[in-house]
């Protein structure tokens, strides 16, 4: 009998341990995330999951109005690997029912953060006490202050009750759509963009924040900010020019079939070329990439051409070709994007591959060509949804100017 029986057993248990592990899942609905960007600080954000078609999950970031959509999720046991849906960055660690814990991990920036995450909470920071003040309005802002790389910026926001929603303009762009709290007297913002990683903590009064900006683990800059309503950033046309000396803007790199391309190539010909300076990795080129597949659709008698000069920190072409591909995929880009440099996004080398512009300041530049080949205006940074207004300006500035160069 004895030699029956354990092999039985031995058989039950191992189809009892294969159908636990089968039947293992996550629990649907509110999770909070934290990744730890300091030995003392956190920073949390909100995602749902939820069961998609073909019954894999489907994650739901939230920062203030963005949803950003995940549905590249593998569990294997009890590990987990959740892709962004464009850019690189992906995490990867174990899980239960009802937590996560691992690392957030973007191979080609050599940077990786700890996370955790726990289901059944919904309040992205605690709130100890009622808001002592409230920021809703406009601030002088400036970061890395007292240091010789010191920055303005133009703090926007709302606040209703505790709850504070905004962003912080630079001219090269905008820290994203910022979602947190004013607790007693210190503001909690955060954003997790599937790529940023920023984290925002101050004190506060009816005038005046003191507090630290965390950019992942591997950034730390103080800032200040004042009331100011009528405070404004450079003009973002006025920041990048032609050298002297170059009167015309040209580029010659390769697509991902491996042929260069120019713009004395014919389909550029007798017609208004937008160039758009980019980086797969980058989240404020992907809402202006976002805004030009919109309008492209929405005006497809306008005879423009756009062309995209990527910058990627990729270490081999290959991967910055593939990272290329995913997001023409995945934001449906009907538009070249050339491979313009990969192993390092630095701005002083994309300017030795462009060397008729005075600099490159950010990611993205747009620059705008005319039927006759010149360049009739150069637009730095991108002012995303996250800046409302300022983003409803720039739409209703860039339809006009791209119809009068359409129609010249």
């Amino acid at each position: 009998m004895t030699r029956i029986w354990l092999p039985l057993m031995a058989l039950t248990l191992m189809i009892g341990s294969c159908k636990k592990e089968e039947t293992k899942e996550l629990a649907l609905g509110d999770w909070l995330a934290r990744i730890e960007v300091s030995e003392s600080q956190k920073l949390p954000f909100n995602f749902t999951l939820t069961k998609g078609a073909n019954d894999g999950y489907i994650m739901k970031i939230h920062n203030a109005e963005e949803e950003i959509v995940v549905d590249e999720i593998e569990l294997h046991g009890d590990s987990i690997h959740i892709q962004m849906p464009i850019f690189e960055g992906y995490f990867t660690g174990t899980f239960s029912e009802n937590e996560m814990e691992g690392k957030f991990i973007e191979e080609s920036k050599e940077r990786e953060v700890f996370f955790t995450a726990v289901y059944g909470q919904s309040e992205r920071f605690e709130v100890k006490e009622n808001a002592k003040v409230n920021i809703s309005g406009i601030w002088e802002t400036y970061f890395d202050v007292n240091t010789p790389n010191e920055y303005p910026a133009k703090g926007i926001f709302m606040q209703n009750g505790n709850k504070v929603k905004g962003t912080f303009r630079t001219k090269t762009g905008d820290y994203r759509y910022l979602d947190g709290v004013v607790t007693g007297d210190s503001l909690k913002l955060s954003a997790f963009d599937g790529s940023h990683v920023y984290l925002f903590r101050a004190q506060v009064s009816d005038s005046t924040l003191d507090g630290k900006f965390y950019s992942g683990n591997h950034a730390v800059q103080e800032f200040m900010a004042a009331r100011n309503e009528a405070f404004e950033l450079p003009e973002a046309d006025s920041l990048t020019f032609l050298r002297e000396g170059y009167d015309k803007f040209d580029f010659s790199f390769p697509n991902s079939e491996g042929k260069m391309v120019s713009l004395k190539d014919p389909r550029f010909k007798d017609k208004v070329v937008l160039v758009q300076i980019m980086g797969s990795w980058c989240p404020n080129c992907l809402d202006e990439t976002r805004f030009y597949v919109e309008f492209l659709k929405n005006n497809p008698d306008l005879n423009i051409e756009l062309v995209a000069l990527a910058f990627e920190y990729a270490k081999t072409e290959e991967k910055a070709f593939e990272a290329i591909g995913r997001l023409q995929e995945r934001a449906e880009v009907p538009y070249p994007i050339l491979l313009a440099q990969y192993g390092t996004s630095n701005k002083q080398k994309a300017n030795e591959k462009l060397p008729m512009l005075n600099h490159i300041l950010s990611y993205p530049t747009t620059i705008y060509i005319d039927k006759k080949g010149e360049v009739r205006k150069i637009h730095t940074g991108f002012n995303g949804p996250a800046t409302g207004e300022k983003y409803e300006q720039f739409k209703e500035q860039f339809a006009e100017t791209v119809g009068e160069l359409a129609n010249e």
